[in-house]
């Protein structure tokens, strides 16, 4: 019997040496990850046994290199899990999730090793360059808040906590994923269809045929949900949809979330006290750009005092526009889409569904190829050589202005069941150069939006195509990397600094100089007419203070839970009502609960960090000031852009690399005045 060699166990023979999807099964994660878990626990006692001076080649650098290809493993199962899951990829998810908790764990609390990295820190007398002293330093604070001058007994109690919260974290996102995939909107008549636009409606209707039902079947996920909702004219099913969304994970069934959540709130709680900080939020922001909970509150509350009344009136006029329509007043959040939608045309002479024509997906990725060409030199080859985890994904290879090779780039842009809903980037291998032995990254971009229906192209809405043009700024950050040391590289970098190079991109979709290259009608040819691209600019700001102050309400809640400081023992929704109050706009609706199915806090890296969008669109907001004062497509800015932000990864403290890039401290007010909530 011939015994298949485990393929994540050797060098993938590969073109560039992507992933090998069509060899790789979920059986192959776990035995893998042990193997390369003996490995470097080899490496490490071998390191540790040396008794020769302690150096940061010797020392630092075999550390990273033991990360490097452990990690590989943990992105390629994640990457997975969230892109393309499955019950076998579920199973070895939780399977592996707690191994490489419990190895970066006790590597980073090993005693011995500690003292070395903090001898080496203190030991200002060795010559690095800035880099490895940057890494030098956070390997050194990294060991301490993760517990390596704590004692024995500490320590096990540490790595078990530690390794129970990533199972839960895991456990969370998979409840979330199957209560939207539980719920669908089975309509038999026609006439509750009224509308809604052809392109859901034969999307329902192929959804039906798929489950071999009669009708039209709509679900939960992104693609079906947003637009029912904005033009669905049967109200009692907007609530039916509306409630079955808000109150995923809050179903009192077996995708219930909220014992979940007071279990993972709690041991991060109990994780910071037993680190020496009074609360978790305390413990991560010293890894942040705002730093103190302090400063992010005041934040928080700066610009809530500026969007809020804006949001008020909004929903005055709103409600007033509404009443025009026989609306049913007041308000609820299932009517909030709905007669918005209504309003913005009405305001503005057009709605999603005169503009949708104009963004052809494919020219949006053409556009954006090109306008990264422009801006920053690199071109985009599509390649049909790598193997793929999906029919839907394409591939291709980045070069640099000279022709060199930069990166790959993994497209995944359709919805499907087994997909994680939102749009992410993320990489399959990060950019390093250790020992000079360069590695390019494979970076990809997932989102969910929905697939061509017959004859018709893939088409996007005008936030759709601000979703790409925003992970493809996440993607750069990564492709563009140019560091030595992959825990620096790339979108390795404090979480409140991580959105700035994704929302930059962002405001080109409301230029008119770039938008008339790619918003093109997909059965005319017409470039969008510059009447509806002033619309569209205008429209820009529609409801904006009601917008601000929903991310604030998020930002608030995500800061509530990690700023507790006794374990909580409450109610879930009672706490979120509570301690959103001040965002309040619309009547509370019974059974929906948004913390249940928050993701980017409870199954991600955004807990005490949500605030970090706003952040960063401040920083966007400051920093795209500059390429308007002097041009946006404005070689010398791209290019200190690039050698400033994209390249230098977490190299650099971010406050630093913002005033190099910028000259000055960023402030709100351009992003208020962009927003049109800044009082004259």
């Amino acid at each position: 019997m011939i015994v298949k060699q485990n393929p994540l166990l050797s060098k993938f023979d590969t073109p560039d040496e992507v992933v090998p999807f069509d060899l790789i099964e979920a059986k192959h994660f776990e035995p893998a990850l042990k193997a390369k878990i003996r490995n470097a626990n080899l490496i490490l006692k071998k390191l540790l046994s040396n008794k020769c001076n302690f150096t940061f080649n010797n020392t630092i650098e075999p550390i990273e290199k033991i990360y490097e290809e452990i990690a590989q493993i943990g992105n390629i199962l994640f990457n997975l899990n969230s892109a393309c899951t499955s019950d076998q990829i579920q199973k070895a998810t939780q399977k592996i999730s707690p191994l490489l908790t419990r190895f970066s764990t006790r590597l980073l609390l090993n005693r011995k090793l500690f003292k070395k990295v903090e001898q080496l820190y203190n030991d200002r007398s060795h010559e690095l360059n800035d880099e490895q002293m940057r890494l030098l330093e956070i390997t050194c604070q990294n060991m301490k808040r993760n517990g390596a001058a704590l004692g024995f007994f500490k320590k096990i109690k540490l790595v078990r906590l530690q390794m129970r919260l990533s199972k839960f974290t895991l456990r969370f996102n998979d409840r979330v994923l199957a209560d939207t995939n539980s719920f669908s909107l089975h309509i038999k008549e026609k006439d509750n269809l009224k509308g809604l636009p052809d392109e859901l409606i034969e999307r329902a209707r192929a959804n039906a045929a798929q489950k071999n039902i009669d009708g039209w079947l709509f679900t939960l996920q992104a693609p079906d949900y947003i637009p029912f909702m904005k033009f669905a004219q049967n109200r009692s099913l907007r609530e039916k949809m509306y409630r079955a969304y808000t109150s995923r994970g809050n179903r009192k069934n077996a995708n219930d979330n909220n014992k979940l959540i007071k279990k993972i709130v709690n041991l991060r709680l109990q994780q910071s006290k037993m680190l020496g900080y009074k609360r978790f939020a305390d413990f991560v922001l010293e890894e942040r750009m705002a730093s103190t909970t302090e400063k992010v509150n005041i934040f928080i509350n700066e610009l809530l005092l500026a969007s809020k009344s804006f949001a008020n009136a909004e929903l005055d006029e709103l409600s007033k526009f509404a009443k025009t329509q026989n609306a049913q007043l007041p308000l609820m959040p299932w009517d909030f889409s709905f007669y918005s939608e209504k309003m913005k045309e009405e305001l503005f002479g057009f709605d999603e569904l005169t503009v949708k024509p104009y963004f052809q997906l494919e020219k949006i990725i053409k556009g954006v190829f090109e306008l990264a060409k422009r801006l920053f030199g690199i071109s985009f080859n599509e390649c049909f050589d790598i193997n793929t985890y999906h029919p839907d994904v394409k591939t291709f290879r980045v070069f640099d202005t000279d022709g060199q090779y930069l990166s790959i780039l993994y497209l995944d842009l359709y919805s499907r069941e087994n997909k994680q809903g939102g749009a992410w980037m993320t990489d399959y291998r990060s950019q390093s150069n250790i020992g000079g032995t360069m590695k390019r990254p494979h970076v990809s971009i997932c989102c969910n939006f929905a697939k061509p229906i017959a004859a018709q192209p893939a088409l996007l809405t005008f936030n759709d195509a601000a979703t790409y043009l925003h992970e493809f700024g996440h993607a750069l950050h990564g492709m563009l990397a140019n560091t030595v040391y992959p825990s620096l590289s790339g979108t390795n970098v404090f979480r409140d600094f991580v959105e700035l190079p994704s929302q930059i991109f962002e405001n080109w979709l409301c230029e008119p100089q770039w938008l008339q290259k790619v918003a093109v009608h997909y059965q005319t040819g017409e470039v969008i007419p510059e009447d509806l691209i002033e619309k569209l600019i205008a429209s820009r700001n529609f409801q904006a203070g009601y917008q601000s102050v929903r991310q604030l309400s998020f930002a608030m809640l995500d800061m509530a839970w990690h700023t507790i400081e006794q374990p909580f023992k409450g109610d879930v929704s009672n706490f979120e009502i509570k301690n959103t109050l001040k965002t309040r706009l619309l009547p509370e609706v019974e059974g929906s609960c948004t913390s249940t199915s928050f993701g980017h806090i409870f199954g991600g890296g955004y807990a005490a960090g949500y605030y970090g969008y706003k952040w960063a669109e401040v920083l966007d907001a400051d920093a795209f000031a500059m390429f308007k004062d002097r041009g946006i497509f404005d070689a010398q800015t791209a290019l200190a852009f690039r050698k400033e932000i994209l390249e230098k990864g977490g190299t650099v403290d971010p406050n630093v690399l913002y005033h190099n890039f910028r000259k000055k401290e960023p402030t709100i007010d351009a992003l208020l005045e962009r927003s049109g909530l800044k009082v004259n």
